[in-house]
């Protein structure tokens, strides 16, 4: 635990008790979406036997050569209160084996976890100058969620296979098949980077670090010109601003990611940190690493489906509204369609235009009439 003392310049916060969760399983935590994949390739028989001998394929050993020889090794030597955090992050999510850290000179704030065998973590020098201790103890924690949930195998392989695509980029059907590839991936890890920042917000156990961390993340080391809740109203404009053409834009934007937006991040941690769910693991009623073998793939994969089905139900993106009533049935759906993209920016039923047309089934809104002749589609900008 911190004991008040300064470390390399950074003044450590008084020492606070906090929650230790003795044998919890990363499933506690985890993104539904995340989870069902990992409880599928956990179920999987010989899947350990296969990412072995994959790793004599993969840059592995290459990477671990290469931090060791050009970056710093965390140790009660060299860079001791990242060590302190690190050794606190593995106690409190009890994490018997403590990964190896490397800090790694760049500029650019950033941290990973990698690796087939055992997993490292690196920090760059951007973020260790940008983040004070609290803060720098969620990312942390999240580093140790990473590594308590295994992603560092399916981070390593993206690496892999992300470099494997530029070099086959001249074999047209080859980069296709290895890119839909990359593509799946990067969405499952966006979500297991929601998982980890659950982890973050376990260590840590202070939402306003994790909060602040992201922002800083985003806006730099001028925390006395941000503030948090601006910050969280950008990620609900975000959401549900614009129309269904800013829809398709976002997802544009999201695919080649390997992490979701950072407005969007701190919005999911404040939203799971009220939830139920996060208060048991908080009072120790939590799922437990002996009973992983025991957990269902089926049941996974339904928590998973009604979690996205959530998401689009109680989505304010023009995009998942659509989704929505489309399921729904809305009987306005035709005149929006009829006036264009400009229609989806807001989900209020329009007035029906004109008297049914002859022929309507019953029941049948007669703003759902397809467009006439007379009446072409217009744009609702």
């Amino acid at each position: 635990m911190s004991d008040g003392q300064q470390h390399n310049g950074h003044e450590s916060v008084p020492s606070r008790q906090r929650r230790r969760f003795p044998g919890i399983s990363s499933r506690a935590y985890e993104h539904p979406a995340d989870r069902s994949a990992l409880v599928a390739l956990r179920k999987l028989s010989g899947f350990d036997t296969v990412f072995k001998a994959l790793s004599g394929l993969l840059p592995e050993r290459s990477l671990r050569l290469l931090f060791l020889s050009d970056s710093v090794r965390v140790s009660d030597r060299q860079f001791a209160h990242l060590n302190d955090m690190l050794r606190d992050a593995c106690y409190i999510l009890d994490l018997e084996k403590v990964p190896p850290m490397y800090v790694n000179q760049d500029p650019n704030p950033n941290a990973m976890c990698i690796g087939l065998d055992e997993p490292i973590i690196v920090v760059t020098t951007g973020l260790v100058e940008l983040l004070d201790e609290e803060e720098m103890r969620a990312v942390v924690g999240h580093e140790v969620g990473h590594a308590l949930s295994g992603h560092s195998v399916y981070r390593t392989i993206l690496l892999f296979l992300t470099s494997l695509a530029v070099r086959v980029a001249w074999i047209p059907l080859g980069n296709f098949a290895i890119m839909a590839i990359v593509t799946a991936l990067r969405e499952w890890f966006r979500k297991s980077e929601l998982s980890a920042d659950r982890a973050g917000l376990l260590v840590g156990q202070d939402l306003q670090a994790s909060m602040r961390g992201l922002m800083k993340i985003a806006g730099g080391n001028h925390l006395h010109e941000m503030n948090v809740d601006a910050f969280l109203e950008q990620a609900e404009e975000y959401e549900a601003g614009g129309d269904l053409r800013d829809s398709v834009l976002k997802i544009l934007n999201v695919l080649p990611r390997s992490h979701p937006f950072t407005t969007v991040r701190a919005a999911e941690l404040k939203k799971w940190a009220a939830t139920r769910d996060h208060q048991r693991i908080m009072d120790g009623h939590y799922p437990r690493r002996d009973e992983d073998k025991d957990a269902s793939v089926r049941d996974s994969w339904r928590e998973s489906a009604s979690s996205y089905a959530g998401e689009v139900r109680t989505s304010k993106d023009p995009l998942m509204k659509l989704v929505n009533d489309i399921a729904g049935g809305a009987g306005d759906l035709g005149d929006r369609v009829r006036r264009g993209f400009g229609g989806f920016a807001s989900s209020a039923p329009k007035p029906p235009r004109g008297p049914q047309e002859p022929g309507t089934g019953p029941g049948t809104s007669s703003g759902t009439e397809g467009p006439r002749d007379e009446d072409p589609p217009r744009d609702g900008a």
